[in-house]
């Protein structure tokens, strides 16, 4: 446990900060899992819009520093290779 008054500061706002990342990516896997949902259901209308707003959600998680932005280009470039492939397919 903290001992010192600002080591006790340091742990109430790191723990905040884990609250709020938590919410930013949890909320980009969401977008990212529904986007990949509705790509195997065949609904390709709605997979564009659902990768749109994954896209989004990456992209703000990564400029927040809440994700790498590696791991954002590599996520959003896996989700548009399986879009892309499925609009192949149901062409």
């Amino acid at each position: 446990m903290a001992n010192t008054k600002s080591a006790i500061k340091r742990v109430r706002r790191s723990e905040r900060r884990r609250r709020i990342n938590q919410v930013h990516r949890s909320q980009a896997r969401t977008y990212v899992k529904r986007t990949r949902t509705l790509i195997a259901a065949g609904q390709i209308e709605e997979a564009e819009a659902a990768a749109q707003q994954a896209v989004s959600s990456l992209d703000r998680a990564a400029q927040k520093g809440i994700i790498h932005k590696n791991k954002a280009a590599r996520g959003k470039s896996r989700l548009m290779k399986r879009l892309n492939q499925a609009k192949e397919q149901a062409a």
